[in-house]
């Protein structure tokens, strides 16, 4: 370790130990100092813990699969008529977490919004190892695993090409391309970060595992004119992609005939799900992973305060989308759209889950509404245990939207019920220990800021700015 980095605290130090520095005496070097820390120290006792349970939550996941192929997808709860169950569920719900992810990191980086730079590299991270998660159960979906390949976009021996009204087919292109891109779009935009780590870790072997990672960056002017170039263009590409994926996802249903899909909302009505679901995974990750590991100085209030009104403005207009979802099955004049399955989704006597679908509307538009007190969004506990609502919430909305949708048809004879069985939910489980196992590493091994933006945010970082003002006692503002 070099002198710059035991300047501000020792790095190999449990991290839990060191003081709190002020928001107004960080500096570049601190900024560096502080993150290498956070890889180079002693593992905390808590995020062994952590980690214990999410790895043994995980575990469900390859014994599940490994059942689930040997003895095939009976051992679901899916029947003849609701043949996307719990699965499906899971998997747009998934697909919904990961893009808030990329939203804050393209989007907001295209518009110059600079509060999301402390943030965004962990909003990254949760759309890799959710996307991931989501991929699992489509490809399982199928029954004969080992027959996926045939949905890549070429022929085979026999020159039968892929059925491209599938929608099957487009999971398979949203899916590949939003994750291709998105992990791109992270390890791109922290190849100078790895390349700090490399420049300041301890230790022969981490040199050569972050300076392989680093792919040589030396931090010339070259290299930064093609990094900033083409960052800029994979932004773009990932904000694409966020409109694109969602609307191909909400095509799976809104392109069939079946009364509560057939509508043209959804595209819409998946997008703001979509954010507004991984708005509210990304509290629960970032909330504790600010206080444990004392980065209160880096997200600070002002951070947690606009993700809040993020979460109200995406709150209010999920509840929107869920008012003109009736407006538009009244106005429509069909009969089996609106009796059948609004009626039926809402009242007690109409349908077995209507439970279901005011769990959607009062956790979703309803409970979100807290948050317009101020001293709600300051209470980063009770901010914790509150977005736990409105991730639950926008589960029970994939569930109400896939089972209550096919439940019942047009023919009574057909209808049935759905039960999931304890292999959906342990498969379920499997996959949030594998995202939160994911989730811990990364915050054990990599470089958790981007520290480039961050470092932008800085006073010195202005051109303008007056550094013999500030040594005299003027205000970092």
């Amino acid at each position: 370790m070099n002198e710059e980095v035991t300047t501000f605290g020792p790095a190999r130090g449990n991290v839990m130990e060191r003081k709190p520095l002020i928001a107004n005496s960080r500096s570049a070097k601190w900024i560096t100092a502080h993150t290498v820390g956070l890889i180079e120290g002693k593992p905390l006792r808590i995020w062994w813990i952590l980690l214990t349970i999410s790895s043994a939550l995980a575990l469900f996941l390859p014994l599940e699969l490994t059942y689930l192929v040997s003895t095939g997808v009976g051992i679901w709860g899916s029947n003849n008529t609701v043949a996307w169950a719990w699965d499906i569920t899971n998997f747009v719900w998934w697909v919904g977490i990961a893009h808030a992810g990329t939203a804050i990191s393209a989007i907001f980086f295209l518009t110059r919004q600079k509060w999301t730079n402390a943030i965004n590299r962990i909003a990254e991270a949760m759309t890799i190892f959710a996307i991931g998660c989501a991929g699992v159960f489509p490809a399982f979906h199928v029954g004969r695993v080992w027959m996926v390949w045939f949905l890549n976009p070429a022929p085979y021996y026999n020159d039968i090409w892929q059925n491209f009204k599938s929608p099957l087919f487009w999971d398979v292109f949203a899916v590949t391309a939003y994750l291709t891109v998105s992990a791109l779009f992270w390890y791109y935009g922290m190849i100078p970060d790895l390349a700090s780590v490399r420049d300041k870790v301890s230790g022969k072997v981490r040199k050569i595992a972050y300076g392989i990672a680093a792919l040589g960056w030396r931090g010339s002017g070259r290299h930064w004119f093609y990094y900033e170039k083409g960052y800029v263009l994979l932004a773009g590409i990932c904000s694409a992609l966020v409109f694109s994926v969602c609307g191909i996802v909400s095509m799976d249903f809104a392109t069939s005939v079946i009364p509560g899909w057939h509508t043209t909302i959804f595209p819409m009505y998946f997008g703001v799900g979509a954010v507004y679901g991984g708005f509210a995974m990304l509290f629960i990750l970032i909330i504790p992973t600010r206080h444990f590991f004392k980065l209160h100085d880096l997200i600070t209030e002002k951070h947690i305060d606009n993700m809040c009104k993020v979460t109200i403005i995406m709150s209010l207009c999920i509840g929107y989308i869920y008012l003109m979802e009736y407006f538009t099955a009244y106005y429509s004049g069909n009969p089996y759209e609106w009796w059948l399955v609004f009626f039926n989704r809402s009242t007690p006597s109409g349908a077995p889950y209507w439970w279901c679908f005011w769990i959607m509307v009062s956790f979703n538009a309803i409970v979100p509404q807290i948050l317009w007190f101020k001293a709600v969004r300051r209470n980063t506990l009770f901010l914790f245990f509150l977005m736990f609502i409105p991730s639950i919430g926008m589960w029970y909305e994939r569930f109400v939207i896939i089972v209550t949708g096919i439940q019942r048809d047009y023919l009574p004879s057909s209808w049935h019920y759905f039960v999931p069985t304890i292999n959906d939910v342990l498969l379920y489980i499997g996959t949030i220990g594998f995202f939160f196992t994911a989730f811990l590493l990364f915050l054990r091994f990599l470089p958790i800021f981007n520290m480039v933006e961050v470092k932008n945010t800085l006073p010195e970082a202005n051109p303008h700015h007056d550094a013999n003002h500030e040594a005299k006692g003027g205000s970092h503002e």
